[in-house]
């Protein structure tokens, strides 16, 4: 009997052991991502726990020393007792090869320091390329936007991707899925443009690229994406910084939403990031509804939701929605924020709550399981490390450069071209001034490697636009010498080439202290440019104008006095050699605006896409419309489009119709011709948008070639959010425009019946 008791107790112990052994070992990479998850949760401490739910910037204490080696500050050694979900740039300010030696020797040291190995994030941003040292310089999102090239896109994040992730990196807060409409905003050109349509196609592409499609992530070639800010960030009042945002419900379904949508379902963004302000009142961070009605409930989101800076404390002491510290962090942590950016309070409160309140730690398990998830799909646990040979060879690749190049070319708009201004020819003798307080260093020396031997350069920038110091830079005093300078070399020239517009100073994130200011009342260059526009004008000779921005400016006086202009935003680090390639003729411009140009900030709001009744009254003293419409660029190509057609002038809710539209090229050089579909609703049960951007492809056409490019109707592009505040297709009639920008098209027409 004893013996059968025995063997009995045995069974038990054995089955047990066996049970034990299939819930797994976290570090074995033959389980499920969710296996590993299972496996490793259960073992950590609460502290651990919430220790892998913040994340801090590496200047507290992250840096090389004098000889290249590690070096960490006493307050970071104590924070990584525990682990940390990740560190926001670590190794930005050192070379791609330095910063990968670093970020080696930082994430090492964090295994080798919490109890269980867990690997951190290193997260860097993107706005122009990589937001660190030695990487490739591309353009900022909303000059790539101008391209109306989705792949090119795509192909520019891809490297992004890779250069981030050969230096030690993971993850990126970045791209902007806001819908931008206010150019008052600092941080305008962080984002691709006003219309919907383009922003879904800017934001796919730029997730696919920077995550490798997804498969980039476990390979260790790319980084998870962070699409930000959830939601409607691009439209705080008044342009300013922080402030309050007021979106209609309907407005947010239709028009701020679907950026993000795509992100999440088709791109696989591996993370949100939540806004800054309130919505409709709702501070985002402790928007339940919005970060996990809409964002998972809806949309099956399963990746991790970071806080912006601070931004959960803030709940408390700049929002005025939570009561205290505590209920802050709660509030964030109900609402569905996994992880909290920078701050020391917020989420280290979360320990001590929990023995208050046990039931939160559920919550916490909850966003550490998202957080170790990412980890495990980017193959943290398994290859923490990056081989230094692998950077060497791929950083700044030729093929890199050459794609910030070429992106430069099909981002460059050219808005006007009176009597055919440009191009100027490389084959005469010709004496061109550069001039103006966009002139760089090397932009002389840009144009010299383009125009040949007969072509003959001065240069002289003149004055700046600011004082350029601190966070609220100040604007200065007209130097009526240095104008007179600018005039005198004018004179003596050919031909001027003006750089105008603003800089990184004029336009920029205004942070959260008062003494850091980025946003403006008003968007007419700053500065003598318009002055100096017109006193080169008056020499009687050809002006061509470069702009360069990053926010829309009402540019009246340059508009009127300049024979030709190219608006560039914010190119890559070729930005001025690309410049000079198209003001010579080498490649035709393609770039089309990607939001609208007002005459005036007294037009703001001010978008194509507004409702119809919107346009019923211009204003007193003020010209008609736009300056330039969204989608507006010309080319040196003459595309003449004809041929409208459509394959049926009824369309049911289970059918397709097709539209197509002929274009030739009626020039006398090859160019390229963004292709735009617009669809307008003519009746329907709520006000309706005056046309909306359904499709755009670009093509290029030989000198006297002809296209047909056709498109696809689909009953999808024509549901809206009704009346009932629920998706709608109604019956009724449709106007269909392609066309070379949203005022400029041939239309046709269909009905929808049911």
């Amino acid at each position: 009997m004893k013996k059968l008791l025995f063997l009995a107790v045995l069974l038990i112990i054995t089955s047990c052991d066996k049970k034990e052994s299939n819930s797994g070992d976290y570090k074995d990479a033959s389980l499920s991502i969710d296996e590993r998850v299972d496996a490793l949760l259960p073992k950590l401490s609460l502290e651990e726990k919430v220790a892998q739910m913040r994340i801090f910037h590496a200047n507290i204490g992250t840096k090389p020393d004098e000889n290249g080696n590690l070096k960490l500050s006493k307050k970071v050694i104590e924070k990584l007792k525990l682990g940390i979900a990740g560190i926001k740039n670590p190794g930005e300010h050192i070379d791609a090869v330095a910063a990968a030696k670093m970020n080696n020797e930082l994430q090492k040291y964090i295994i080798e320091n919490n109890r269980w190995g867990i690997p951190a994030l290193f997260v860097t941003e993107s706005y122009n390329g990589v937001d660190a040292e030695g990487c490739t310089r591309f353009g900022r999102p909303m000059t790539s936007a101008a391209s109306f090239n989705p792949e090119l896109v795509q192909r520019q994040w891809d490297v992004v991707g890779r250069e981030a992730r050969l230096r030690g990196m993971h993850m990126c807060h970045s791209p902007e899925a806001d819908v931008v409409r206010d150019p008052r905003f600092g941080r305008m050109s962080e984002a691709f443009g006003e219309d919907t349509y383009l922003v879904t196609q800017m934001v796919t592409s730029a997730v696919k690229g920077v995550q490798g499609n997804y498969e980039g992530l476990g390979n260790g070639t790319h980084i998870g994406a962070v699409a930000k800010h959830f939601a409607g960030y691009g439209q705080v009042l008044g342009g300013s910084n922080f402030a309050a945002i007021e979106i209609s419900e309907r407005t947010l379904i239709d028009e701020i939403y679907p950026p993000f949508e795509a992100a999440v379902k088709e791109a696989k963004t591996l993370g949100i990031m939540a806004s800054h302000g309130d919505l409709n009142g709702v501070a985002s961070h402790g928007n339940k509804e919005l970060l996990t009605g809409v964002l998972r409930d809806q949309w099956g989101f399963e990746g991790y939701v970071v806080s912006d800076s601070n931004d959960i404390a803030r709940l408390f002491y700049f929002m005025n929605v939570a009561e205290s510290p505590e209920a802050a962090a709660q509030m964030g942590l109900e609402a569905g924020i996994d992880i909290d950016l920078y701050a020391e309070d917020s989420y280290s409160y979360l320990p001590e709550m929990v023995k208050n309140n046990p039931d939160l730690e559920k919550l916490i398990d909850r966003s550490v399981r998202r957080v170790l998830r990412t980890k495990f799909i980017l193959g943290l646990f398994d290859n923490p490390y990056i081989n230094i040979e692998d950077v060497e060879k791929g950083n700044r690749a030729d093929s890199s450069l050459e794609l910030a190049k070429e992106s430069d070319l099909e981002s460059i708009i050219l808005l006007k071209n009176e009597e055919k201004a440009l191009p100027l020819s490389k084959d005469k003798t010709l004496k061109v001034a550069l001039l103006g307080p966009l002139l760089k260093d090397n932009t002389k020396e840009m144009f010299e490697s383009v125009a040949g031997n007969k072509v003959r350069f001065i240069a002289e920038k003149g004055f700046q636009l600011t004082n350029q110091k601190g966070g609220a830079p100040e604007l200065l005093d007209k130097d009526p010498k240095a104008i007179a300078s600018l005039v005198n070399k004018a004179r003596s020239a050919d031909v001027s080439v003006l750089f105008l517009g603003g800089d990184e100073y004029t336009s920029k994130e205004a942070y959260f202290s008062n003494s850091t200011l980025g946003d403006r009342a008003t968007i007419d260059p700053v500065g003598p440019q318009d002055e100096l526009v017109e006193k080169i004008k008056a020499l009687g000779k050809p002006v061509i104008v470069v702009l360069k921005h990053r926010r829309t400016l009402s540019i009246n006086a340059i508009a009127e006095h300049a024979d030709a202009i190219l608006d560039t935003w914010d190119l890559s680090e070729f930005g001025d050699e690309s410049t000079a390639r198209i003001i010579f003729g080498e490649v035709s411009p393609s770039g089309k605006s990607p939001v609208t140009i007002p005459r005036s900030i007294g037009q703001i709001p001010f978008h194509y896409s507004m409702k119809e009744i919107n346009y019923k009254k211009e204003y007193l003293f003020l010209g008609q419309g736009p300056l330039y419409p969204f989608g507006h660029g010309l080319s040196y190509g003459d595309f003449e489009y004809s041929d409208i057609a459509i394959s049926n002038t009824e369309i049911t809710p289970d059918t397709e119709i097709e539209v197509s539209v002929k274009i030739t090229n009626n020039g006398s050089m090859k160019a390229k011709e963004a292709v735009q579909l617009y669809i307008k609703d003519e009746i329907g049960s709520v006000t309706r948008p005056d046309k909306e951007l359904k499709g755009f492809e670009k093509i290029e056409l030989d000198a006297g070639e002809s296209k047909t490019v056709s498109f696809k109707i689909t009953p999808k592009m024509l549901e809206f959010t009704g009346i009932s505040m629920e998706k709608v297709l109604e019956a009724g009639d449709y106007t269909v425009m392609v066309g070379t920008s949203s005022i400029d098209y041939l239309e046709t027409t269909f009905k929808l019946k049911k």
